[in-house]
């Protein structure tokens, strides 16, 4: 029988829905709505000036939990190949993410023993800023990525990359031309793969008996007790804590040996997957999975205060912003990232509060934000034009921005924080 979500808790913004669920994971038909953040474009699908005469595919973004497994996700999912087959989202442009893929790779090398007759496969490895170290430490690689696009840029960095997504049938595939795998990396994929259980499979199909699986994602919990609402956009289908992670991977014969929480992208999950009893379970497994019990997890009174929380800031910061706009002040925007279009179009902040955004990478620069359509512009613009305040979309980034950013400040500019919660900085 079809569960169908229940009226939200906050029907007067919130959009009431009456739709089946079926989990993605386990396939229970037990889900509840968290999250409603009504008809958004894609967040990263940013225009040219060319495209405003042409209709913007825009699509419902719902996050609901499944009350069997305790998984959140999207409810309404949009073909990855609309998403993916060219993408402008390139990972070299944050030196905080060069660094981190620096440290990660050397671990993997040292605590794996990896050498010049190992073999690492990288899934969803955008333009080599991960797998350049491999290729540096004379260890064979490939990249798997489905963006021709950025692919093509990784080739021309001398990283091996083949253009296709990734799923059972490709693990086959690769399993012909280069045999198995001593290691397999998906940083910030996982939960982009819609079919998870073709995913799981593909992963264990690939990997070396004695392998291992390193992936990478956003933490769930860390969204939920931080009001990271903007990190959700159609792209990310999951939002994984460990506790609906355990039965998932036991259904394709892998179990979960290590776990550690480490702070990029806003609090994130690094798990260290392996065959079923080849590797010895680490006490962190036990001891986050414990943490989550305490925090219930996997119950709904976790999730159902979420929504309240999303508007509380939605208030403050629009109220902020409107009060400094009313008051002849300039506004700018910092980081065309999918997660400022979540957070623009969702609190409906559009050019006649924000002038202009900027950004580092350059093929987003000359582009338009989705659904708001302002001017993506180079940072240097920053200084140039000289803003009041700066709503700081890329808040994950924070640190390395507002470091960056040293002369706009000293010039007396200031950045709004929106996450996760409103500060002037």
């Amino acid at each position: 029988m079809d569960h169908r979500f229940p009226i939200s808790r906050r029907a007067t913004e919130q959009t009431s829905v009456n739709t089946p669920f079926q989990c993605r994971s386990c396939g229970s038909a037990q889900g509840t709505l968290v999250l409603d953040l009504g008809i958004q474009p894609l967040a990263n699908n940013l225009l040219t000036p060319a495209d405003l005469g042409k209709p913007e595919p825009k699509f419902p973004l719902r996050l609901a939990v499944c009350e069997s497994c305790w998984l959140l996700q999207i409810t309404d999912l949009v073909p990855p190949v609309q998403i993916f087959s060219e993408y402008l989202y390139f990972s070299s442009f944050s030196d905080a993410l060069l660094r981190h893929a620096k440290q990660a790779a050397e671990r993997c090398i040292r605590d794996f023993a990896l050498d010049q007759e190992s073999f690492v496969v990288e899934i969803a490895s955008n333009d080599g800023y991960l797998l350049k170290n491999f290729v540096g430490a004379h260890v064979p690689c490939l990249g798997v990525e489905p963006a021709e696009n950025i692919a093509r840029v990784a080739r021309e960095q001398g990283v091996e990359t083949l253009n296709c997504f990734f799923h059972s049938q490709t693990a086959r595939a690769l399993l012909l031309s280069h045999g198995k795998a001593d290691l397999i990396l998906g940083n910030n994929v996982f939960a982009h793969a819609p079919e998870t259980n073709d995913f799981a499979a593909g992963l264990r199909a690939l990997l070396k008996l004695t392998g291992r699986i390193v992936l990478e994602f956003p933490y769930a919990a860390d969204l939920i007790e931080h009001t990271e609402f903007d990190t959700i956009y159609h792209e990310h289908v999951f939002y994984f804590t460990l506790t609906p992670l355990i039965p998932l991977f036991e259904r394709h014969a892998l179990e979960i040996i290590h776990v550690e929480r480490i702070p990029i992208h806003g609090g994130s999950l690094r798990l260290v997957v392996a065959h079923q009893g080849m590797h010895q379970v680490q006490p962190s497994v036990g001891a986050l999975l414990a943490e989550e019990k305490r925090k219930q997890i996997d119950s709904l009174s976790y999730y159902l205060g979420f929504a309240s929380q999303v508007f509380e800031i939605k208030d403050s910061l629009c109220a902020l912003l409107h009060r400094f706009k009313a008051e002849g002040n300039s506004m700018a925007a910092y980081g065309a990232a999918a997660k400022g279009s979540t957070l623009l179009n969702f609190y409906g902040l559009g050019r006649e509060t924000i002038d202009f955004v900027v950004d580092r990478s350059t093929y987003k620069q000359g582009r338009l934000m989705p659904g708001m359509h302002l001017p993506i512009l180079p940072v240097e613009q920053l200084l140039e034009r000289n803003p009041t305040y700066t709503l700081l979309l890329a808040w994950n980034f924070a640190e390395e921005i507002l470091q960056q950013q040293q002369a706009y400040r000293a010039r007396g500019g200031m950045f709004v924080v929106p996450i996760p919660k409103v500060k002037i900085v």
